[in-house]
């Protein structure tokens, strides 16, 4: 680790100076000597150094959505090219060409931190051998040594044996429980952060190798940090943790406000927009604005969520509209996803009577409307003088029927049977 931290000795003296200045305000407050003054010095310069790499970040939230979007056509180039290695890689990086993704952006605020995390350790490091390091002389550095975070030292290690924490003024005791503490804290605040990940901000509607990779780093980072933690100073150990649970407070924030399509974490977020939208009417601001106008302009290529969004819209008599605003609806009815209105569903006519089908299927009235008066079964809408003709006409019978009369409504057709005499 010696080895790493020198390689990083090019930005020891700014990190040094950075961890000075925000001493010397510290110290005003609480006392040069002790562990408030340096602890809260490296505190802020997590803080400090995580504000410059917030654009980093924005990058990395990109790249992590655009191969997430990939997924599904690495996955056809792996299965086609499975036997040929040589061509999957070319189609791969053909691929990232074309789409302008870049695998390695997701790495970049790890990266850019690292030289920050080697410079700190060396920086603790020294202050541990009792060697002036950067702009610390003789006299930071004899106040660094005093300093004891919650009884630790802030050079202090949890291998440290019992002479080098005496050393320190310290008991080894208390040097490997404060140690302890902070690296379970170190390793649950890294794996709670994968998770939250995972199980929020991950789009479940496709299967990818990909997913089983994070599933996989979300053990190994944690057992990663427990087994190197013991060799960390104390100091590093609040580097660390400040950095994890920054991370995660951040990633909470992004899965809150801006999850990814298609995540568990969309479909909260959009049941909490359309609330708001149904409430005020509108959408409040532009990020709101921004985000109604891209699922609109999606079109059929909506995701569940998304669909489910745009129909409650619909159903609260308003409508999403193109440029990310919306207004209310003339008809309130749900819009379906290619923009025309749901019509409601038929009714079945209703179902006649035995009486009404032999009476010759007289027409029923309109019951919902009170004005039409329901016709007579009755009467019937021929004149009074043509009801004898209408009569002689049919029990007059057909031309070559012979002895066969025509069945009358409700009788069965064909040759009828003979009623048996009575008998007395």
């Amino acid at each position: 680790m010696d080895t790493i931290a020198s390689l990083f000795s090019f930005i020891t003296t700014p990190v040094s100076w950075v961890i000075v200045q925000f001493h010397k305000v510290y110290g005003a407050l609480f006392g040069a000597d002790t562990g408030w003054a340096w602890g809260l010095s490296i505190v802020s310069l997590v803080i400090l150094i995580r504000i410059c790499l917030i654009p980093l970040f924005v990058k990395q939230i990109k790249a992590t959505r655009a191969m997430q979007t990939l997924q599904p056509e690495m996955k056809k180039i792996q299965e086609r090219y499975k036997n040929d290695k040589q061509r999957q890689s070319e189609e791969m990086m053909k691929l990232y060409k074309e789409t302008g993704t870049n695998p390695l952006s997701s790495c970049l605020p790890i990266l850019a931190q690292s030289p920050f995390f080697f410079a700190l350790y060396h920086v603790l490091n020294s202050i541990a051998n009792n060697d002036t390091v950067g702009v610390i002389n003789e006299s930071l550095l004899e106040s660094a040594q005093k300093a004891h975070i919650f009884g630790a030292p802030l050079a202090a290690t949890f291998t440290d044996s019992a002479a080098e924490a005496a050393a320190l003024d310290a008991s080894i005791t208390t040097v490997r429980i404060v140690t302890a503490i902070m690296i379970v804290l170190m390793s649950a605040s890294q794996f709670y952060t994968q998770r939250q990940l995972m199980t929020k901000n991950v789009d479940t509607t496709v299967k990818t190798p990909f997913m089983q990779q994070q599933k996989m780093l979300m053990y190994i980072f944690p057992i990663m940090f427990a087994v190197f933690g013991i060799n960390f100073p104390v100091g590093v150990l609040v580097y660390w943790l400040t950095t994890n649970v920054w991370t995660m407070g951040q990633q909470m924030y992004v899965i809150h406000n801006n999850p990814t399509p298609g995540s568990k974490a969309q479909a909260s977020y959009l049941e909490r927009l359309a609330k708001h939208v149904t409430r005020h009417g509108r959408t409040r601001n532009r990020r709101e604005r921004a985000i109604v106008k891209a699922i609109v302009a999606k079109g059929r290529d909506r995701n569940e969520y998304e669909r489910k969004f745009i129909t409650g819209l619909g159903r609260e008599g308003l409508a999403a509209q193109s440029d990310g605003t919306v207004i209310k609806s003339e008809v309130s009815v749900a819009t379906i996803e290619d923009g025309t209105s749901a019509t409601p569903k038929r009714q079945q006519p209703k179902r006649q009577t035995k009486a009404q089908r032999q009476s010759g299927g007289a027409k029923i009235a309109d019951e919902t409307d009170p004005k039409t008066e329901p016709t007579s079964l009755s009467k019937s809408d021929e004149p009074e003088d043509a009801k004898p003709a209408a009569a002689a006409k049919k029990a007059a019978p057909k031309p070559g029927a012979g002895g066969r009369s025509k069945a009358q409504s409700g009788q069965r057709k064909g040759q009828q049977r003979p009623k048996s005499p009575s008998k007395k």
